[in-house]
């Protein structure tokens, strides 16, 4: 047990000191919809050419980043889109937007993954943002992502449930969704991942909405981490095959 308190202390100074390098790639922003809400993000920007399309890839970050920091965000997961090599394979726009403080991305019963008939506010912002996003030339509407870990997991299954026509593809990442709506978006490819030992987030979740897509007709990708708790994060968005098959994904 000390050991491995000692190796996740040791992962997160280096993560802190990477993503103060790899942060400044991404500009503060403020996004404020007709109703007056406010919602902070973070945006990531290519080496733009006017002549092309760029996929947009949302990401999601898990409860401990709540906040209105704007900076938060940053701290697990999407730095990876930012890494040189994958800036320079699959360049898009990425946008990580914060959650406030006593929020959460999705909307559901405590007691079971049930979502409430209208989605929470950071998420109606989130489907704001993106539609007021589209309208830019540099947006390519055909290859919209959503990805998120833990509590942005729970909130990428939210957003692909609830707006499934809107996105290509999607990872949720030690997460969970309510399985009454896998029908719903079973058209949309989604790769899965967990980790066999997570005790924050039970895998039994991901284990029932594998088995609820498949039986919709939807053929997803499934990936268990033996032995993994709930930093499956780590090896999910360092994973080149993820990467590859999200940025081959077109409506």
């Amino acid at each position: 047990m000390r050991i491995v308190i000692t190796f996740l202390f040791l992962v997160t100074i280096l993560v802190d000191q990477i993503n103060a390098q790899t942060g400044m790639l991404f500009s503060y922003e403020k996004f404020i919809d007709d109703e007056g809400d406010t919602l902070l993000y973070r945006e990531l920007y290519p080496d733009y050419n006017l002549s092309r399309k760029y996929p947009l890839v949302i990401f999601l970050h898990g409860s401990g980043e709540r906040g209105n920091d704007n900076k938060a965000q940053l701290k697990w997961g999407v730095m990876n889109f930012a890494s040189s090599e994958n800036m320079s394979k699959y360049p898009a726009i990425v946008i990580a937007p914060q959650c406030p403080e006593g929020m959460s991305w999705a909307n559901f019963s405590d007691d079971v993954v049930k979502y409430a008939e209208a989605p929470s506010k950071p998420m109606r912002l989130v489907i704001s943002l993106i539609r007021q996003l589209m309208k830019s030339p540099g947006i390519d509407s055909n290859r919209i992502y959503i990805t998120g870990l833990s509590m942005g997991g729970y909130g990428t299954y939210d957003a692909i449930s609830r707006y499934p026509d809107l996105f290509a593809a999607a990872v949720p990442v030690c997460g969970a969704g309510d399985v009454a709506k896998a029908k719903v978006f079973a058209h949309v490819p989604i790769w899965i991942f967990h980790g066999a030992e997570d005790p924050a987030v039970d895998p039994g979740y991901s284990y029932a909405m594998l088995a609820a897509l498949i039986k919709a007709g939807a053929h997803p990708g499934f990936t268990v981490y033996p032995e993994v708790g709930h930093f499956s994060w780590l090896p999910a968005y360092s994973d080149p095959l993820m990467m590859e098959w999200l940025f081959r994904q077109h409506k």
